[in-house]
């Protein structure tokens, strides 16, 4: 019986030396690839952050009024001012009963039926 027993701690030893061996492995291999997306992600983030500056160079105010004066015969486009804004005050509203509808007090349950309905 004790021959059986030692043949099987050894197979069980070695199963799990097998399994160690495979765990770390895939652990080494997991971690390659979290530092390749790690540095994946820094350089999309220097990127994000250079095409910020970009926009940001692209979107000067200066610039962007001497390229409106620059094609203003074919834009048409005026520089902004004040006056070209309104207050909400000035805005027309439809009445309440176009966008609501009749208002009332009563109170309709779904399922209930009223007189009208009342089969019986």
């Amino acid at each position: 019986m004790r021959p059986v027993i030692y043949v099987l701690s050894f197979l069980a030893v070695l199963g799990l030396g097998f399994w160690a061996y495979r765990a770390h492995y895939d652990t080494r291999e997991a971690l390659r690839d979290v530092s390749a997306l790690n540095t994946e992600i820094a350089g999309l983030r220097e990127a994000l952050a250079l095409q910020r500056a970009e926009w940001a160079y692209l979107n000067r105010p200066d610039r962007l009024r001497e390229l409106a004066s620059l094609n203003f015969d074919r834009l048409g486009l005026l520089p902004l001012e004040p006056t070209q804004f309104g207050d909400a005050a000035n805005l027309s509203y439809p009445p309440a009963e176009e966008m609501f509808g009749r208002i009332d007090n009563s109170v309709m349950v779904i399922g209930e039926q009223t007189a009208e309905e009342d089969p019986l």
